[in-house]
C-alpha cells in the first residue's frame, strides 16, 4: 500500500515538472512570437571603446579613476609629469621678457637716430642754398652730404635691428605657445561619458608618445549587433524601427533603430552558386539605441548583456503589445524618459 502511495507521489512530482517546463516553453515562445513583417535575431550589448592615450612621451603622474568608474566628457582621468616643461616654459618666458626689452631699447635708438637725420637733412637743406649763393665751398656742401647719408644709414640698421628682435620675440613666444600646448596636453580627459573598461598603467610608469593610459566604453554608443538572413536584411533600411529585448527582462523592450547593414554576408562562402546556399546567406545588423533612451540609464548600462533584437521590414506592420512595454524609469528618472 505503501510503494503505491509513493508510487502515485513520484507520478505526480514528475507530471508537475513536465507541465512546468512546458509552460516556460510555452512562455518563452509566446515572448518571442512575432508577426510577419518583422524579423529577430539573437545578440548582445556592445559599445565601442575609446583609448585614452598620451599624445607626448612622459610619466605618469596621476591616474583618477579605476576600472569600473563613470566619467563624463572633460573630466580629468590621468595627469602626465609636466615638471620638464614647464621649466622649459619659464626658460622661454624669461627669452620673451629679454627681446622685448632689447625691442625698447632699439626703439628708442632710432628715436634718436631720426632725430639726427632731421638735423643732418636740415643742415644738407641750407648748404644747398648757401652753395648757389656761393657762400660756402663744394667741400663743405659734400660734408653736409655724406654726414645726411650716415644718418639715413644709421637710421635703416636700427630698423633693421628691431625687426630682427621682433621676430626673436615672435620665435620666443610660439615656442612658449608650443611648450604650453604640450603642458595642456599632458591633463588627459576622458572624451566621451562612459566606464572605464581597462586601466592600462599605473602611476610612475613612462609612456611613449601614444601611449595608451584607459580605455573607455562609450555610453552613448550603445547598440546591439544580429544576424540575419539575405531575404530579411534586403528588405531593411537605415533608420528603420527596432526594438531590443533583455535576457534578464524579457517582459520589457527598448527603442532603437538600424544604424548599418553589412555591405557583405558572413557565415559563408564568398562564391554562392545556388539558391539553397544563397538562403545561408547572413547579414550582419546593428541596431543602435537612441541617446535619450540611454541617458536615464547610463549609471546601470553594461556591455555583453544578452538578448534579441527585432527588427521591422514591413512599416505598415504595428508591434506587437509584448514589444511596446517599456523598461520603467529608474528612481532618479522622470517616466517619460524611459525607453
Amino acid at each position: 500500500m505503501g510503494s503505491k502511495i509513493v508510487g502515485r507521489l513520484l507520478l505526480l512530482v514528475v507530471a508537475a515538472a513536465v507541465g512546468f517546463v512546458a509552460w516556460q516553453e510555452w512562455t518563452r515562445r509566446q515572448a518571442t512570437a512575432v508577426p510577419a513583417g518583422i524579423v529577430s535575431g539573437n545578440g548582445r550589448i556592445e559599445s565601442i571603446q575609446v583609448d585614452v592615450a598620451a599624445k607626448y612621451a612622459g610619466r605618469v603622474k596621476r591616474i583618477d579613476v579605476h576600472e569600473g568608474d563613470l566619467v563624463v566628457p572633460g573630466e580629468v582621468v590621468v595627469q602626465m609629469d609636466t615638471a620638464e616643461l614647464e621649466a622649459e616654459l619659464a626658460k622661454g618666458t624669461a627669452r620673451i621678457a629679454e627681446e622685448e626689452a632689447t625691442a625698447a631699447q632699439v626703439t628708442a635708438d632710432i628715436a634718436s637716430q631720426e632725430s639726427q637725420l632731421l638735423y643732418a637733412r636740415q643742415q644738407f637743406t641750407r648748404a644747398e642754398k648757401l652753395l648757389t649763393s656761393k657762400t660756402i665751398t663744394r667741400d663743405e656742401f659734400e660734408e653736409k652730404e655724406a654726414r645726411l647719408k650716415v644718418a639715413e644709414a644709421n637710421v635703416n640698421a636700427a630698423k633693421a635691428k628691431l625687426r630682427s628682435v621682433e621676430q626673436s620675440a615672435e620665435v620666443a613666444r610660439a615656442e612658449v605657445r608650443r611648450v604650453q600646448t604640450q603642458i595642456d596636453d599632458s591633463t588627459l580627459i576622458a572624451p566621451v561619458r562612459g566606464r572605464v573598461l581597462y586601466r592600462l598603467v599605473e602611476e610612475g610608469e613612462v609612456l611613449a608618445a601614444g601611449g595608451k593610459a584607459l580605455t573607455l566604453l562609450d555610453l552613448g554608443d550603445v547598440y546591439m549587433e544580429i544576424f540575419l538572413p539575405a531575404q530579411d536584411a534586403a528588405r531593411m533600411r537605415i533608420g528603420g524601427d527596432a526594438r531590443i529585448r533583455l535576457d534578464i527582462r524579457p517582459e520589457y523592450a527598448a527603442r532603437a533603430t538600424v544604424s548599418f547593414v553589412a555591405p557583405e554576408a558572413q557565415f559563408t562562402p564568398k562564391q554562392v552558386e545556388t539558391k539553397n546556399e544563397r538562403d545561408k546567406l547572413m547579414f550582419r545588423v546593428k541596431l543602435q539605441i537612441p541617446p535619450e533612451v540611454l541617458l536615464p540609464y547610463i549609471e546601470r548600462v553594461k556591455t555583453g548583456i544578452r538578448g534579441v533584437g527585432f527588427v521591422k521590414i514591413d512599416d505598415s506592420v504595428p508591434w506587437p503589445e509584448t514589444l511596446e512595454r517599456p523598461f520603467p524609469p529608474p528612481p532618479s528618472a522622470l517616466p517619460s524618459t524611459g525607453p
